[in-house]
């Protein structure tokens, strides 16, 4: 821990011991408007990351030809990180077109007719930690989860929407569920709707209901989300995947907290707390057009970002031994702990806790060596043609390979798709021609 400022400008952040407990120090920006409309304009900021935008964002340029959240700046431990958030007309440094870049101070940032200049300053801000190790079903000492428990207990009381960011995996609904749980509506029902699982025709009967008769096969009335999140939390998993025909009647009902059921006359209102996830960068959606810009203002009130397990290395061992407890506290097989650290986690949180369970079930450590008795298809068997052998073999790693990534994402097959790079058919006639399940698609 450090008691003073860096003395390298690109440290941007660093934990910090005080007598009011510890707090994570972000070193204070200068965004400085040397062209465009905004020109003469000047922001001092300490926060991560910080969006630069036409009118919204941290830094709003009034640029006609700027996106409506057009680029974010992001402190690393690396340096300063710049991102374009897939801007229509791109972002520019030292004339070059960039898509994700670290920056040196007094780089000259374009967008659209305007230039920022960027200056890291001497002077920093505390935010500070809570003292919390767990949360909830959250478990985490590091500091990044530390800063996100306190950002939870500072918005848990509230009534204001959030949206819940990060990767897949890391655990956004555990976040959602402890904002539920420290919220004044607790008592409340916590009802979840999995945008991702819904299909395009049976998404507005999930959220609003229908009564009988509404449409063919809608045998007897149900009580859609809305109506059953009724004093209570509704909680919006995978918002990017609401279609966007129904984005205004969505945003029309939270606006309102008035709805009909399909096939209904009555207006009904219901009173609920709006918290969404996602592992999409909705800010690229709304610039693509795919997601509408005031659904997403209207949700993202409070943003809350959940870091990947990378960026918080000292939390494995604490997680694989609350992974351990809850397979009866068997041991680990011996190197396990060493791989885990030295694993990059690209499935975060859930893949780890599925690590933990075939080490504790198999008694090995994942990625060791394979054996015969592992894998048969490896065995060489000369008396099968090779266009049959080698048939077998690709059947055996698409059949492991579709296990491990329907088991890492439980079985979400958008999700899966995604994390894998493929499209969603692809993965239906693998999986049919494989002769798995599909279970809960």
């Amino acid at each position: 821990m450090s008691t003073s400022l860096p003395h390298e400008p690109e440290s941007g952040t660093w934990v910090e011991a005080g007598q009011d407990g510890d707090a994570l120090r972000v070193r204070k920006v200068r965004l400085a408007v040397l062209d465009g409309p905004a020109a003469g304009r000047s922001v001092v900021l300490a926060k991560s990351p910080i969006v630069i935008g036409r009118s919204d964002g941290d830094l709003a340029l009034g640029d006609r030809k700027v996106s409506a959240l057009h680029a974010e700046l992001r402190l690393e431990e690396s340096g300063y990180r710049l991102r374009d958030l897939g801007s229509t007309n791109g972002t520019f440094v030292m004339g070059l077109r960039v898509l994700d870049a670290y920056l040196h101070p007094g780089a000259v940032i374009g967008l659209g007719d305007s230039a920022v200049r960027f200056e890291p300053l001497d002077g920093s801000v505390a935010l500070p930690l809570s003292d919390a190790t767990q949360l909830g079903e959250l478990i985490g000492a590091s500091p990044p989860m530390r800063r996100l428990y306190r950002e939870i207990e500072k918005v848990a009381p509230t009534d204001m929407a959030a949206l819940v960011t990060g990767e897949t995996g890391t655990g956004k609904e555990l976040v959602a569920g402890a904002l539920h749980e420290l919220s004044p509506r607790a008592r409340g029902p916590f009802v979840v709707l999995d945008c991702a699982s819904i299909s395009r025709s049976l998404f507005a009967a999930e959220l609003f209901g229908y009564e009988a008769g509404a449409f063919t096969g809608a045998l007897e009335q149900h009580r859609g989300a809305l109506e059953r999140a009724d004093g209570g939390t509704l909680f919006l998993d995978e918002l990017a995947e609401i279609p966007l025909d129904m984005q205004a009647s969505l945003l029309r009902a939270i606006e309102t907290r008035g709805f009909r059921r399909l096939g209904g006359d009555e207006m009904r209102q219901s009173d609920f707390r709006v918290v969404a996830a996602t592992n999409r960068d909705l800010r690229e959606e709304v610039n693509r057009q795919t997601f509408r810009a005031d659904l997403y203002f209207r949700v993202a009130v409070a943003v809350l970002e959940v870091p990947p397990l990378r960026a918080r290395g000292e939390d494995v061992t604490l997680l694989a031994d609350h992974f351990r407890r809850e397979h009866g506290a068997a041991p680990f097989p011996e190197g396990f702990l060493d791989w885990a650290k030295a694993h990059a986690w690209p499935g975060n949180v859930r893949e780890l806790g599925h690590a933990v369970s075939r080490a504790c079930l198999l008694g090995s450590v994942p990625g060791a060596p394979a054996t015969a008795s592992d894998d048969d298809a490896l065995a060489i068997d000369l008396g099968v043609p090779f266009r049959d052998a080698k048939a077998r073999l690709v059947e055996a790693f698409e059949r492991r390979y579709l296990a491990a990534l329907l088991e890492a994402h439980e079985h979400n097959l958008a999700a899966a798709a995604r994390a894998a790079k493929l499209d969603r058919m692809s993965i239906y006639k693998m999986l049919d021609r494989l002769g798995i399940a599909r279970e809960g698609t």
